[in-house]
């Protein structure tokens, strides 16, 4: 349960520093929106991207994982349309840097507090 807890609390960190940071990203709402759409945004890289994956492998391998980061861009803008009005992303390029972004610094943020991922 703890695991859970600081990883949806590093995915809200993560998605807040990248709207922050990217003009093309914006939320229309308070923190408790922004809780929403990592737990959100969490789910779906809970239970879609594995599926994702698997039916993209080919692409997956054929781009050295990198097709991963389009999947994850998919996810954000799922995320986006379940939070039409109050999330919104201008256009696929700020999707797929905020895309990377977040990664990163959920990447970042697991190793510094030991959580694996």
């Amino acid at each position: 349960m703890r695991s859970f807890l600081v990883r949806w609390i590093v995915l809200t960190i993560a998605v807040g520093i990248t709207t922050w940071l990217l003009p093309g990203i914006h939320i229309e709402g308070n923190f408790g929106l922004l809780v929403m759409i990592s737990a959100v945004l969490g789910l779906l890289m809970t239970v879609l991207k594995p599926l994702l994956v698997l039916l993209t492998c080919p692409l997956v391998l054929l781009t050295l994982g990198l097709f991963g980061i389009v999947i994850n861009t998919l996810l954000l803008y799922i995320t986006a349309w379940v939070f039409s009005g109050s999330f919104q992303i201008d256009n696929f390029g700020w999707a797929l840097l905020a895309s990377v972004i977040i990664s990163l610094i959920s990447m970042g943020l697991n190793q510094i507090l030991g959580e694996e991922e």
